[in-house]
Protein backbone atom coordinates (compact mmCIF):
# COMPACT_ATOMS: atom_id res chain seq x y z
CA UNK A 1 0.00 0.00 0.00
CA UNK A 2 0.79 3.73 -0.66
CA UNK A 3 2.86 5.00 2.69
CA UNK A 4 0.90 7.97 4.54
CA UNK A 5 0.36 11.13 2.21
CA UNK A 6 2.35 14.35 3.64
CA UNK A 7 0.40 17.04 2.81
CA UNK A 8 -0.92 19.35 4.85
CA UNK A 9 -4.76 17.87 6.19
CA UNK A 10 -7.32 19.52 4.53
CA UNK A 11 -5.32 20.95 1.44
CA UNK A 12 -7.36 22.39 -0.95
CA UNK A 13 -8.08 20.73 -4.35
CA UNK A 14 -5.47 22.19 -7.04
CA UNK A 15 -7.94 20.70 -9.75
CA UNK A 16 -11.63 20.89 -9.34
CA UNK A 17 -14.54 18.81 -11.71
CA UNK A 18 -18.19 19.75 -10.89
CA UNK A 19 -20.53 17.78 -13.34
CA UNK A 20 -18.29 17.55 -15.68
CA UNK A 21 -19.81 16.54 -18.76
CA UNK A 22 -18.76 15.92 -22.52
CA UNK A 23 -21.07 14.82 -25.56
CA UNK A 24 -20.13 13.27 -28.96
CA UNK A 25 -22.86 12.34 -31.74
CA UNK A 26 -24.59 9.07 -30.13
CA UNK A 27 -22.89 8.98 -27.01
CA UNK A 28 -21.88 10.71 -23.86
CA UNK A 29 -18.52 10.57 -22.85
CA UNK A 30 -18.75 11.87 -19.62
CA UNK A 31 -21.40 12.40 -17.70
CA UNK A 32 -22.08 14.43 -14.78
CA UNK A 33 -18.36 13.60 -13.34
CA UNK A 34 -17.30 15.53 -9.44
CA UNK A 35 -13.82 14.77 -8.77
CA UNK A 36 -11.18 16.37 -6.74
CA UNK A 37 -7.15 16.09 -7.27
CA UNK A 38 -5.46 17.00 -4.30
CA UNK A 39 -2.01 18.20 -3.92
CA UNK A 40 0.28 15.32 -2.44
CA UNK A 41 -1.58 13.00 -4.03
CA UNK A 42 -1.92 9.86 -6.54
CA UNK A 43 -5.19 10.07 -7.83
CA UNK A 44 -5.65 6.94 -9.94
CA UNK A 45 -8.21 6.68 -12.40
CA UNK A 46 -9.53 3.10 -13.13
CA UNK A 47 -12.13 2.32 -15.31
CA UNK A 48 -12.96 -0.01 -18.61
CA UNK A 49 -12.10 0.86 -22.32
CA UNK A 50 -15.33 3.61 -23.15
CA UNK A 51 -15.99 4.92 -19.52
CA UNK A 52 -14.57 8.21 -20.37
CA UNK A 53 -11.09 8.09 -19.10
CA UNK A 54 -9.44 9.83 -22.29
CA UNK A 55 -12.03 12.29 -22.43
CA UNK A 56 -11.41 13.51 -19.25
CA UNK A 57 -7.78 13.70 -19.85
CA UNK A 58 -8.37 15.40 -23.12
CA UNK A 59 -10.62 18.24 -21.21
CA UNK A 60 -7.91 18.68 -18.39
CA UNK A 61 -5.26 18.45 -20.73
CA UNK A 62 -6.97 21.48 -23.40
CA UNK A 63 -7.69 19.07 -26.08
CA UNK A 64 -11.69 19.40 -25.47
CA UNK A 65 -13.66 21.70 -23.61
CA UNK A 66 -16.74 20.53 -21.53
CA UNK A 67 -20.51 20.75 -22.76
CA UNK A 68 -21.88 20.71 -19.29
CA UNK A 69 -20.53 21.85 -15.61
CA UNK A 70 -17.06 23.29 -14.99
CA UNK A 71 -13.40 23.19 -14.19
CA UNK A 72 -11.64 24.72 -11.00
CA UNK A 73 -8.68 25.40 -10.75
CA UNK A 74 -7.25 26.28 -7.65
CA UNK A 75 -10.82 27.60 -6.74
CA UNK A 76 -11.33 29.62 -9.72
CA UNK A 77 -13.75 28.46 -12.70
CA UNK A 78 -11.06 28.36 -15.68
CA UNK A 79 -11.91 27.39 -19.26
CA UNK A 80 -8.99 25.65 -20.53
CA UNK A 81 -8.38 26.42 -24.29
CA UNK A 82 -5.52 24.76 -25.59
CA UNK A 83 -2.89 21.97 -24.62
CA UNK A 84 -0.15 25.17 -24.00
CA UNK A 85 -2.92 26.97 -21.77
CA UNK A 86 -2.77 23.61 -19.67
CA UNK A 87 0.81 23.81 -19.95
CA UNK A 88 0.51 27.42 -18.86
CA UNK A 89 -1.53 26.81 -16.00
CA UNK A 90 0.66 23.87 -14.41
CA UNK A 91 -0.76 20.68 -15.92
CA UNK A 92 1.07 18.58 -17.63
CA UNK A 93 0.11 15.18 -19.53
CA UNK A 94 1.54 12.19 -20.97
CA UNK A 95 -0.94 10.19 -22.89
CA UNK A 96 -1.46 6.90 -23.64
CA UNK A 97 -0.65 7.46 -27.26
CA UNK A 98 2.62 8.98 -27.74
CA UNK A 99 2.45 12.81 -28.94
CA UNK A 100 6.10 13.07 -30.47
CA UNK A 101 7.35 14.31 -33.59
CA UNK A 102 8.39 11.33 -35.54
CA UNK A 103 11.12 12.72 -37.74
CA UNK A 104 12.52 15.08 -35.12
CA UNK A 105 15.18 13.86 -32.66
CA UNK A 106 14.67 13.04 -29.25
CA UNK A 107 16.25 16.05 -27.91
CA UNK A 108 14.48 18.51 -30.75
CA UNK A 109 11.54 16.72 -29.28
CA UNK A 110 12.26 17.72 -25.81
CA UNK A 111 13.67 21.39 -26.87
CA UNK A 112 9.95 22.06 -28.39
CA UNK A 113 7.65 24.74 -26.49
CA UNK A 114 10.52 26.60 -25.53
CA UNK A 115 11.84 29.72 -26.50
CA UNK A 116 11.41 30.31 -30.27
CA UNK A 117 14.14 32.86 -30.60
CA UNK A 118 17.03 30.87 -28.71
CA UNK A 119 18.49 27.55 -29.10
CA UNK A 120 18.15 24.53 -27.45
CA UNK A 121 20.94 24.30 -24.81
CA UNK A 122 21.80 20.49 -25.55
CA UNK A 123 24.61 20.08 -22.87
CA UNK A 124 21.91 21.52 -20.13
CA UNK A 125 19.36 20.10 -21.31
CA UNK A 126 21.06 16.32 -21.08
CA UNK A 127 22.07 16.69 -18.08
CA UNK A 128 18.43 17.54 -16.72
CA UNK A 129 17.11 14.17 -18.46
CA UNK A 130 19.38 12.29 -16.76
CA UNK A 131 18.37 13.69 -13.42
CA UNK A 132 15.16 12.70 -14.35
CA UNK A 133 15.62 9.37 -16.14
CA UNK A 134 18.28 7.76 -14.55
CA UNK A 135 16.11 7.12 -11.17
CA UNK A 136 13.50 5.48 -13.68
CA UNK A 137 16.47 2.87 -14.75
CA UNK A 138 15.74 4.83 -18.34
CA UNK A 139 18.32 5.22 -20.81
CA UNK A 140 17.24 7.84 -22.93
CA UNK A 141 19.28 8.72 -26.55
CA UNK A 142 19.06 12.54 -27.16
CA UNK A 143 20.18 11.82 -30.93
CA UNK A 144 18.22 9.07 -31.90
CA UNK A 145 15.20 9.84 -33.95
CA UNK A 146 11.88 9.28 -32.46
CA UNK A 147 10.84 6.90 -35.98
CA UNK A 148 13.58 4.97 -34.90
CA UNK A 149 12.20 3.67 -31.31
CA UNK A 150 10.03 1.37 -30.01
CA UNK A 151 6.81 2.45 -28.72
CA UNK A 152 7.92 1.54 -25.25
CA UNK A 153 10.88 3.69 -25.89
CA UNK A 154 8.82 6.45 -27.18
CA UNK A 155 6.65 6.60 -23.79
CA UNK A 156 9.70 6.73 -21.96
CA UNK A 157 10.48 9.31 -23.62
CA UNK A 158 7.04 11.14 -23.19
CA UNK A 159 7.41 10.24 -19.64
CA UNK A 160 10.78 12.38 -19.08
CA UNK A 161 9.21 15.77 -21.21
CA UNK A 162 6.44 15.81 -18.80
CA UNK A 163 8.67 15.87 -15.99
CA UNK A 164 10.87 18.50 -17.25
CA UNK A 165 7.89 20.79 -17.03
CA UNK A 166 7.28 22.63 -13.54
CA UNK A 167 4.01 21.26 -13.23
CA UNK A 168 1.76 20.94 -10.31
CA UNK A 169 -0.77 18.09 -11.86
CA UNK A 170 0.88 15.82 -13.57
CA UNK A 171 -1.53 13.02 -15.41
CA UNK A 172 0.27 9.76 -16.51
CA UNK A 173 -2.30 7.73 -19.07
CA UNK A 174 -1.08 3.95 -18.51
CA UNK A 175 2.63 5.05 -18.49
CA UNK A 176 4.17 1.99 -16.98
CA UNK A 177 2.90 -0.35 -19.47
CA UNK A 178 5.93 -0.47 -21.29
CA UNK A 179 8.41 -0.60 -18.09
CA UNK A 180 9.53 -3.48 -16.30
CA UNK A 181 8.96 -4.64 -12.69
CA UNK A 182 12.21 -2.52 -11.49
CA UNK A 183 11.05 0.21 -13.63
CA UNK A 184 7.45 0.16 -12.75
CA UNK A 185 9.00 0.48 -9.03
CA UNK A 186 10.95 3.12 -9.19
CA UNK A 187 8.18 4.92 -11.27
CA UNK A 188 6.24 4.47 -8.66
CA UNK A 189 8.89 5.74 -5.84
CA UNK A 190 9.56 8.60 -7.69
CA UNK A 191 5.84 9.43 -8.18
CA UNK A 192 6.32 9.41 -4.23
CA UNK A 193 8.85 11.40 -3.87
CA UNK A 194 7.02 14.02 -6.38
CA UNK A 195 3.69 14.28 -4.14
CA UNK A 196 5.82 14.62 -0.93
CA UNK A 197 7.02 18.19 -2.45
CA UNK A 198 3.01 18.58 -3.03
CA UNK A 199 3.00 17.85 -7.03
CA UNK A 200 -0.89 16.53 -7.47
CA UNK A 201 -0.53 13.22 -9.93
CA UNK A 202 -3.56 11.68 -12.08
CA UNK A 203 -2.33 7.63 -12.34
CA UNK A 204 -4.24 6.42 -15.36
CA UNK A 205 -4.15 2.29 -14.88
CA UNK A 206 -5.84 -1.20 -16.04
CA UNK A 207 -3.48 -2.91 -13.35
CA UNK A 208 -5.20 -3.27 -10.17
CA UNK A 209 -1.86 -4.07 -8.22
CA UNK A 210 -0.65 -0.41 -9.61
CA UNK A 211 -3.60 1.15 -7.86
CA UNK A 212 -2.95 -0.43 -4.54
CA UNK A 213 0.81 -0.03 -4.21
CA UNK A 214 0.70 3.73 -5.43
CA UNK A 215 -2.64 5.47 -4.89
CA UNK A 216 -3.27 7.68 -2.32
CA UNK A 217 -7.09 7.94 -4.05
CA UNK A 218 -8.83 5.91 -6.18
CA UNK A 219 -12.05 7.11 -8.23
CA UNK A 220 -13.81 4.82 -10.91
CA UNK A 221 -15.73 5.62 -14.15
CA UNK A 222 -18.16 3.33 -15.85
CA UNK A 223 -20.05 4.38 -18.89
CA UNK A 224 -19.03 8.02 -18.62
CA UNK A 225 -20.23 7.87 -14.81
CA UNK A 226 -17.73 8.38 -11.56
CA UNK A 227 -19.27 5.40 -9.70
CA UNK A 228 -17.00 5.32 -6.53
CA UNK A 229 -14.07 7.00 -4.88
CA UNK A 230 -11.82 5.34 -2.19
CA UNK A 231 -10.51 7.88 0.08
CA UNK A 232 -7.02 8.57 1.57
CA UNK A 233 -8.20 7.36 4.84
CA UNK A 234 -10.07 4.48 3.50
CA UNK A 235 -7.84 3.08 1.46
CA UNK A 236 -5.47 2.96 4.29
CA UNK A 237 -7.48 1.02 6.36
CA UNK A 238 -7.91 -1.80 3.31
CA UNK A 239 -5.07 -4.36 2.96
CA UNK A 240 -4.10 -5.32 -0.65
CA UNK A 241 -6.78 -8.20 -1.14
CA UNK A 242 -9.64 -6.64 0.23
CA UNK A 243 -8.80 -3.13 -1.65
CA UNK A 244 -8.80 -5.37 -5.12
CA UNK A 245 -12.06 -6.42 -4.00
CA UNK A 246 -13.91 -3.31 -3.60
CA UNK A 247 -12.51 -1.70 -6.84
CA UNK A 248 -13.53 -4.75 -8.77
CA UNK A 249 -16.80 -4.43 -7.22
CA UNK A 250 -17.11 -1.33 -8.95
CA UNK A 251 -16.62 -1.87 -11.56
CA UNK A 252 -17.75 -4.68 -12.70
CA UNK A 253 -19.96 -6.21 -9.52
CA UNK A 254 -18.56 -9.23 -9.34
CA UNK A 255 -15.90 -10.70 -6.94
CA UNK A 256 -12.23 -10.54 -7.65
CA UNK A 257 -11.58 -14.45 -7.04
CA UNK A 258 -13.77 -14.53 -10.15
CA UNK A 259 -11.06 -14.03 -12.17
CA UNK A 260 -8.38 -16.39 -10.94
CA UNK A 261 -7.30 -18.62 -13.58
CA UNK A 262 -4.45 -21.49 -13.76
CA UNK A 263 -1.69 -22.29 -16.14
CA UNK A 264 -3.68 -23.63 -19.36
CA UNK A 265 -2.52 -27.41 -19.07
CA UNK A 266 -0.52 -28.36 -22.10
CA UNK A 267 -1.79 -30.55 -24.92
CA UNK A 268 -1.43 -34.30 -25.51
CA UNK A 269 2.15 -33.64 -28.09
CA UNK A 270 4.55 -32.63 -26.77
CA UNK A 271 6.28 -32.74 -29.52
CA UNK A 272 8.41 -28.90 -31.39
CA UNK A 273 5.55 -27.43 -33.32
CA UNK A 274 7.65 -24.29 -34.02
CA UNK A 275 11.56 -24.37 -34.08
CA UNK A 276 13.88 -21.08 -34.23
CA UNK A 277 17.53 -21.84 -34.72
CA UNK A 278 20.03 -19.82 -34.28
CA UNK A 279 18.60 -16.89 -36.02
CA UNK A 280 20.70 -13.62 -36.37
CA UNK A 281 19.32 -10.17 -37.61
CA UNK A 282 21.85 -6.77 -37.59
CA UNK A 283 21.40 -3.97 -36.09
CA UNK A 284 19.47 -0.81 -37.71
CA UNK A 285 19.77 2.42 -36.60
CA UNK A 286 19.30 2.36 -32.78
CA UNK A 287 17.12 -1.12 -33.37
CA UNK A 288 18.86 -3.93 -31.78
CA UNK A 289 20.02 -7.22 -33.86
CA UNK A 290 19.39 -10.65 -33.07
CA UNK A 291 22.55 -12.69 -31.67
CA UNK A 292 21.85 -16.37 -32.14
CA UNK A 293 18.21 -16.95 -30.93
CA UNK A 294 17.21 -20.69 -30.81
CA UNK A 295 13.91 -21.71 -29.08
CA UNK A 296 11.62 -24.27 -29.35
CA UNK A 297 7.42 -24.11 -28.84
CA UNK A 298 5.62 -27.29 -28.72
CA UNK A 299 1.70 -28.00 -29.61
CA UNK A 300 -0.44 -26.25 -26.51
CA UNK A 301 2.91 -24.66 -25.33
CA UNK A 302 3.07 -21.06 -24.48
CA UNK A 303 6.20 -19.64 -24.27
CA UNK A 304 7.15 -16.37 -22.82
CA UNK A 305 9.63 -13.53 -23.98
CA UNK A 306 10.24 -11.33 -20.80
CA UNK A 307 12.81 -8.06 -21.15
CA UNK A 308 12.90 -4.72 -20.74
CA UNK A 309 11.43 -3.22 -24.14
CA UNK A 310 13.66 -2.44 -26.97
CA UNK A 311 16.28 -5.19 -26.24
CA UNK A 312 15.34 -6.87 -29.85
CA UNK A 313 11.55 -8.06 -28.67
CA UNK A 314 9.66 -6.48 -31.84
CA UNK A 315 12.57 -7.24 -34.30
CA UNK A 316 12.38 -10.92 -32.87
CA UNK A 317 8.54 -10.89 -33.66
CA UNK A 318 9.28 -9.26 -37.21
CA UNK A 319 12.06 -11.51 -38.50
CA UNK A 320 10.19 -14.52 -37.67
CA UNK A 321 6.62 -12.97 -39.28
CA UNK A 322 8.76 -12.29 -42.22
CA UNK A 323 8.73 -8.67 -42.02
CA UNK A 324 12.25 -8.33 -41.02
CA UNK A 325 15.30 -10.29 -43.04
CA UNK A 326 17.28 -12.67 -41.37
CA UNK A 327 21.34 -12.75 -41.75
CA UNK A 328 21.08 -16.33 -40.97
CA UNK A 329 19.30 -18.80 -39.05
CA UNK A 330 16.10 -21.00 -40.00
CA UNK A 331 12.27 -20.94 -38.78
CA UNK A 332 10.78 -24.19 -39.01
CA UNK A 333 6.96 -24.72 -38.32
CA UNK A 334 5.63 -28.42 -38.42
CA UNK A 335 8.59 -30.09 -39.74
CA UNK A 336 8.73 -27.51 -42.83
CA UNK A 337 11.26 -24.32 -43.51
CA UNK A 338 9.85 -21.25 -43.61
CA UNK A 339 13.00 -19.94 -44.38
CA UNK A 340 12.88 -17.65 -47.89
CA UNK A 341 9.36 -17.11 -47.44
CA UNK A 342 7.80 -13.92 -47.16
CA UNK A 343 5.17 -12.60 -45.14
CA UNK A 344 2.54 -13.82 -47.26
CA UNK A 345 4.30 -17.22 -47.61
CA UNK A 346 4.59 -17.70 -43.62
CA UNK A 347 1.04 -16.99 -42.86
CA UNK A 348 -0.19 -19.56 -45.92
CA UNK A 349 2.13 -22.58 -43.78
CA UNK A 350 0.38 -20.97 -40.30
CA UNK A 351 2.38 -18.84 -39.37
CA UNK A 352 0.32 -15.84 -37.71
CA UNK A 353 1.63 -12.30 -36.51
CA UNK A 354 -0.26 -9.75 -33.52
CA UNK A 355 1.79 -6.73 -33.79
CA UNK A 356 1.74 -4.46 -30.67
CA UNK A 357 0.35 -1.45 -32.84
CA UNK A 358 -2.80 -1.80 -33.30
CA UNK A 359 -3.98 1.27 -34.64
CA UNK A 360 -0.30 2.19 -37.01
CA UNK A 361 0.13 -0.91 -38.49
CA UNK A 362 -2.14 -3.52 -37.70
CA UNK A 363 -4.92 -1.66 -39.32
CA UNK A 364 -6.43 0.95 -41.63
CA UNK A 365 -8.26 2.98 -39.24
CA UNK A 366 -10.55 4.94 -42.24
CA UNK A 367 -10.87 1.59 -43.31
CA UNK A 368 -14.55 -0.20 -42.24
CA UNK A 369 -14.63 -3.28 -40.25
CA UNK A 370 -15.09 -5.87 -42.63
CA UNK A 371 -12.00 -5.01 -44.97
CA UNK A 372 -9.66 -4.91 -42.22
CA UNK A 373 -10.72 -7.94 -40.92
CA UNK A 374 -9.38 -9.37 -44.55
CA UNK A 375 -6.14 -6.70 -45.37
CA UNK A 376 -3.87 -9.82 -45.48
CA UNK A 377 -5.72 -11.64 -48.20
CA UNK A 378 -6.42 -8.38 -50.46
CA UNK A 379 -6.72 -10.11 -54.31
CA UNK A 380 -7.28 -13.52 -53.40
CA UNK A 381 -10.42 -15.55 -54.25
CA UNK A 382 -13.49 -16.00 -53.25
CA UNK A 383 -13.01 -12.55 -51.18
CA UNK A 384 -11.54 -10.75 -54.64
CA UNK A 385 -12.08 -12.31 -58.63
CA UNK A 386 -9.81 -11.02 -60.93
CA UNK A 387 -8.89 -7.99 -58.91
CA UNK A 388 -12.95 -6.80 -58.00
CA UNK A 389 -13.74 -6.69 -54.47
CA UNK A 390 -17.18 -9.21 -53.48
CA UNK A 391 -18.62 -7.23 -50.88
CA UNK A 392 -21.35 -9.87 -50.44
CA UNK A 393 -18.63 -12.26 -49.46
CA UNK A 394 -16.71 -10.42 -47.44
CA UNK A 395 -19.41 -8.71 -45.97
CA UNK A 396 -21.05 -11.80 -45.00
CA UNK A 397 -18.01 -13.26 -43.59
CA UNK A 398 -17.46 -10.13 -41.52
CA UNK A 399 -20.54 -10.56 -39.45
CA UNK A 400 -19.30 -14.33 -38.84
CA UNK A 401 -16.14 -13.15 -37.48
CA UNK A 402 -18.32 -10.00 -35.46
CA UNK A 403 -20.73 -12.96 -33.71
CA UNK A 404 -17.77 -15.72 -33.20
CA UNK A 405 -15.16 -12.59 -31.74
CA UNK A 406 -18.24 -10.75 -29.78
CA UNK A 407 -16.40 -7.09 -31.85
CA UNK A 408 -18.83 -4.54 -30.87
CA UNK A 409 -19.26 -2.33 -33.94
CA UNK A 410 -22.57 -0.08 -34.87
CA UNK A 411 -21.66 -1.82 -38.58
CA UNK A 412 -19.23 -3.63 -40.41
CA UNK A 413 -19.32 -0.80 -42.69
CA UNK A 414 -17.62 1.64 -39.61
CA UNK A 415 -13.82 2.77 -40.09
CA UNK A 416 -11.92 0.22 -37.57
CA UNK A 417 -10.31 3.43 -35.90
CA UNK A 418 -13.69 4.28 -34.26
CA UNK A 419 -13.95 1.03 -32.50
CA UNK A 420 -12.27 1.17 -28.63
CA UNK A 421 -8.67 -0.60 -28.17
CA UNK A 422 -10.55 -3.83 -27.04
CA UNK A 423 -12.68 -4.30 -30.51
CA UNK A 424 -10.02 -3.82 -32.12
CA UNK A 425 -7.84 -6.17 -30.71
CA UNK A 426 -10.73 -8.63 -31.23
CA UNK A 427 -10.57 -7.97 -35.15
CA UNK A 428 -7.01 -8.62 -35.23
CA UNK A 429 -7.11 -11.80 -33.35
CA UNK A 430 -9.83 -13.07 -35.67
CA UNK A 431 -8.12 -12.10 -38.94
CA UNK A 432 -5.09 -14.08 -37.55
CA UNK A 433 -6.31 -17.09 -36.47
CA UNK A 434 -8.42 -17.78 -39.40
CA UNK A 435 -8.21 -20.52 -41.74
CA UNK A 436 -5.28 -23.14 -40.57
CA UNK A 437 -3.14 -21.18 -37.89
CA UNK A 438 -0.54 -23.09 -36.58
CA UNK A 439 1.15 -20.87 -34.08
CA UNK A 440 0.53 -17.05 -33.47
CA UNK A 441 2.95 -14.64 -32.34
CA UNK A 442 1.50 -11.79 -29.99
CA UNK A 443 3.68 -8.89 -29.57
CA UNK A 444 2.22 -7.31 -26.00
CA UNK A 445 -1.50 -7.87 -26.79
CA UNK A 446 -3.08 -6.43 -23.87
CA UNK A 447 -1.30 -3.20 -24.11
CA UNK A 448 -3.52 0.09 -23.53
CA UNK A 449 -6.68 -2.64 -22.97
CA UNK A 450 -8.84 -2.05 -20.05
CA UNK A 451 -8.96 -5.07 -17.50
CA UNK A 452 -12.45 -6.48 -18.46
CA UNK A 453 -11.09 -6.86 -22.36
CA UNK A 454 -7.03 -7.87 -21.02
CA UNK A 455 -8.87 -10.67 -19.56
CA UNK A 456 -10.59 -11.78 -22.67
CA UNK A 457 -7.71 -11.80 -24.63
CA UNK A 458 -5.83 -13.99 -22.10
CA UNK A 459 -8.51 -16.28 -22.17
CA UNK A 460 -8.79 -16.33 -25.74
CA UNK A 461 -4.61 -17.33 -25.66
CA UNK A 462 -5.15 -19.95 -23.14
CA UNK A 463 -7.50 -21.33 -25.63
CA UNK A 464 -5.77 -21.43 -29.09
CA UNK A 465 -3.13 -22.92 -26.56
CA UNK A 466 -5.66 -25.47 -25.65
CA UNK A 467 -6.04 -26.44 -29.62
CA UNK A 468 -2.99 -27.96 -30.19
CA UNK A 469 -0.80 -24.75 -31.80
CA UNK A 470 1.87 -23.26 -30.74
CA UNK A 471 2.17 -19.75 -28.79
CA UNK A 472 5.01 -16.54 -28.75
CA UNK A 473 3.84 -14.22 -25.72
CA UNK A 474 5.89 -11.44 -26.03
CA UNK A 475 5.58 -9.12 -23.25
CA UNK A 476 6.91 -6.06 -21.09
CA UNK A 477 4.10 -7.32 -17.88
CA UNK A 478 6.07 -9.98 -15.53
CA UNK A 479 2.04 -10.68 -14.33
CA UNK A 480 0.85 -11.65 -17.55
CA UNK A 481 3.82 -13.59 -18.26
CA UNK A 482 3.84 -15.72 -15.37
CA UNK A 483 -0.48 -15.95 -15.07
CA UNK A 484 -0.25 -17.25 -18.87
CA UNK A 485 3.64 -19.15 -19.47
CA UNK A 486 4.31 -22.70 -19.73
CA UNK A 487 8.25 -21.22 -19.55
CA UNK A 488 9.70 -17.99 -19.83
CA UNK A 489 12.76 -16.82 -21.90
CA UNK A 490 14.21 -13.45 -20.87
CA UNK A 491 15.53 -11.42 -23.87
CA UNK A 492 18.37 -8.51 -23.27
CA UNK A 493 20.46 -6.84 -25.87
CA UNK A 494 19.34 -9.14 -28.78
CA UNK A 495 20.27 -12.40 -26.72
CA UNK A 496 18.22 -14.69 -25.34
CA UNK A 497 19.92 -14.87 -21.86
CA UNK A 498 17.97 -17.99 -20.01
CA UNK A 499 14.79 -19.98 -20.29
CA UNK A 500 12.62 -20.12 -16.90
CA UNK A 501 10.10 -22.74 -16.28
CA UNK A 502 6.51 -21.33 -14.92
CA UNK A 503 6.37 -22.44 -11.42
CA UNK A 504 7.00 -21.23 -7.65
CA UNK A 505 10.19 -18.91 -7.37
CA UNK A 506 9.58 -18.34 -11.39
CA UNK A 507 9.17 -14.38 -11.19
CA UNK A 508 12.31 -14.05 -8.73
CA UNK A 509 14.67 -15.56 -11.57
CA UNK A 510 12.94 -14.17 -14.37
CA UNK A 511 13.14 -10.86 -12.67
CA UNK A 512 17.07 -11.93 -11.61
CA UNK A 513 17.75 -12.31 -15.44
CA UNK A 514 15.86 -9.58 -16.97
CA UNK A 515 18.28 -6.97 -14.67
CA UNK A 516 21.36 -8.98 -16.02
CA UNK A 517 21.64 -11.42 -12.93
CA UNK A 518 22.23 -15.32 -13.20
CA UNK A 519 18.55 -17.12 -12.49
Amino acid sequence: MATTVKHPQGSPAIVKLEGVTKRFPGIVANDRVDLEIHPGEVHVLLGENGAGKSTLIGMLSGLQQPDGGRILIDGAEVAIRSPSHALSLGIGTVFQHNMLVPTLTVAQNLALGGRWWESPKISELADRVAQIAQPLGIDINLDARVSELSLGEQQQVEIVRALLRDSRLLILDEATSMLTPKGIAELGALMRRLVERGLAIVFITHKLGEAADFGDRVSVLKLGRKVGEISPERLRSLDRTALVDEIVAMMFGREAGDDAVSIPPRAANDDALLEVRDLHVSPTGDAPGLDAISFTIGHGEILGIAGIDGNGQKQLAEALAGQRAAERGSVVLAGQTLDGLDVGGRRQKGLRYLTDDRLGEGTVGSFPVSINYFLKQVGEPPLWRSGVEQRGEIGKRAEELNRQYDVRTPSIATPIGRLSGGNIQKVLIARELAEGARAVIFNKPTYGLDLANTLATRQRIRDIASQGLAVLLISTDLEELLSMCHRIAVISQGRLVGTVPNGEGAAERVGRLMIGLAA
